[in-house]
Parts: structure tokens; C-alpha cells; sequence
């Protein structure tokens, strides 16, 4: 498997850093690549099991996702279960720690298996920089969110 790790820090509170994650259905409000992500019929909201489909802005690129650890305010680690990308198996870790009352740290590690075989295995260095970029401005449209506000698809009310 190859790995990708990236960090932030966040000018906030752990328990609002926690709480912008916890929000399971909600990454789209900080996500810059997804508009939608609703829960999947019979989820649970939150915690171990919790299901959600990430749906991309292009239209066309989903993830399907699962809960399969969780430790309030500690770690939430998440399957992508289901994707049109080229992923055999993705394993998405977050880990989150206070440094002080008022900043925190989110430090997020992707494991990922390519699909294809040996071609899959050539393209991995290709995909560790991609994920490395795509959850880097993840991190930082998180800590946007968390510290100012910024949504970049705003919560649509019922």
C-alpha cells in the first residue's frame, strides 16, 4: 500500500476542529472539490458505521465512504468503499490533537492499493502527489472554515 500524509494546524478550539469533521454529511460545505455529500439510506449520522457518497464537481467522480474507527476528538478513519477512481482499496485516517486552548492539529493519512495491477504500481507516484495536493487544500479549506467561516458550497436550508 502507499501512503500519503499531510498536516494543519487550526487556530481553534479541538472541539470546534473536531466538530467540522464530525459533521459527517456536511464535508461538502469545505471540501473544494465536492458539492454533495449525503448520507446514504439507513446511515447512521455520525460515528462507527456512518455512510456518506461524496459526489465530485465535475459530475461524474463519487466516493462512497464508511466510518470504521472513530474516538471523539481523537481519530476518525474512513473506507472508501466504492469509488470510480482508480483505487483498489483507500483507507483515509484523521487524527486530531490539541496544542493549545486555542490551536489545534489535524494530521490526515490516506493508504491507498491503485487498481490495475503492475500498471496501477507505475502510476502510484503520480497519485501520491495528487492526493498530496488535493488533501493539502482540503486541510487548508478546513481551516478556513473552522477559524473564519469560509464555505465554498454553502449549507442550502430545507
Amino acid at each position: 500500500m502507499a501512503e500519503v500524509v499531510v498536516k494543519q494546524d487550526v487556530n481553534a478550539p479541538l472541539a470546534d476542529l473536531w466538530r467540522s469533521w464530525d459533521s459527517f454529511d456536511e464535508i461538502y460545505r469545505f471540501n473544494p472539490v465536492i458539492n454533495q455529500s449525503p448520507l446514504l439510506p439507513r446511515s447512521v449520522p455520525t460515528g462507527m458505521g456512518a455512510e456518506r457518497i461524496c459526489r465530485h464537481i465535475d459530475g461524474k467522480t463519487y466516493l462512497k465512504e464508511r466510518i470504521i474507527g472513530y474516538q471523539p476528538e481523537e481519530h476518525i478513519v474512513v473506507d472508501i468503499f466504492d469509488a470510480n477512481l482508480p483505487l483498489k482499496k483507500a483507507v483515509v485516517t484523521l487524527d486530531f490533537e490539541a496544542l493549545s486552548p486555542d490551536r489545534s492539529r489535524v494530521t490526515m493519512r490516506i493508504t491507498f492499493t491503485p487498481k490495475f495491477g503492475p500498471v496501477g504500481w507505475l502510476m502510484t507516484p503520480l497519485m501520491k502527489s495528487q492526493f498530496r495536493k488535493g488533501l493539502s487544500d482540503l486541510l487548508s479549506a478546513n481551516a478556513g472554515f473552522v477559524e473564519k467561516g469560509v464555505e465554498v458550497h454553502p449549507k442550502v436550508a430545507a
